[in-house]
């Protein structure tokens, strides 16, 4: 476990092992600031919509940062000068998904709104940023689901595809046909609703 404060160590621990105390202290160092700037960049990108909020956008990138820094998919990531930049692109990234598919035609063009439009964290008592437990509980949750994918290709594929990635640049990547893809994704949604039942 992580006990010190150094920021190089938090993801040595994550790199290391997942380490649920590391998690929480990159989450409670870095989320606020990522609420913010998910925020900013979903205002931007789609105006006053609230279908997805900046707490799901932030929950996604956060977990996917997790879980790939878990499995090794971060070589340069050593210290915070590197650590923070790399949020920033997955959040980024995040968002501009998020946007982009709130846009989409059959989820009505943008001019859906969400629950969280109508709420005033302020009035009802919510709390408006995501607790560190629920982080962890997020990464955990999903570190389990990716275990019950029989292999690489798949968790790579389930990957790229909660990252926003169209099926055509997922299918260049692996070097394979979309039809390939489409069925892996099948496979998973099929592992995955399984367990959910």
């Amino acid at each position: 476990m992580v006990s010190n404060d150094s920021v190089t160590q938090w993801i040595d621990g994550l790199k290391a092992q997942a380490d649920g105390v590391a998690v929480e202290k990159i989450w409670n160092r870095y989320g606020g600031k990522l609420l913010r700037l998910a925020r900013d960049k979903l205002k931007a990108k789609k105006g006053n919509t609230r279908v997805v909020d900046e707490e799901d956008v932030v929950q996604s990138a956060f977990a996917s940062f997790c879980r790939r820094a878990e499995l090794g998919r971060f070589p340069k990531l050593n210290d915070r000068d590197n650590l923070w930049p790399l949020l920033i692109k997955i959040t980024e990234r995040k968002a501009a998904d998020a946007a982009k598919r709130e846009k989409a035609v059959k989820r009505g063009s943008g001019h859906v709104r969400g629950e969280s439009a109508l709420a005033d964290p302020l009035a009802g008592g919510i709390d408006p940023e995501p607790t560190a437990d629920l982080a962890a509980q997020s990464v955990e949750e999903l570190s389990r689901l990716f275990a019950m994918l029989e292999n690489d290709t798949l968790r790579l594929v389930a990957t790229r595809k909660m990252e926003g990635y169209t099926t055509e640049e997922i299918a260049t990547e692996l070097n394979c046909s979309p039809r390939t893809i489409k069925q892996k994704t099948a496979l998973i949604r099929k592992i995955w609703e399984k367990e959910v039942q």
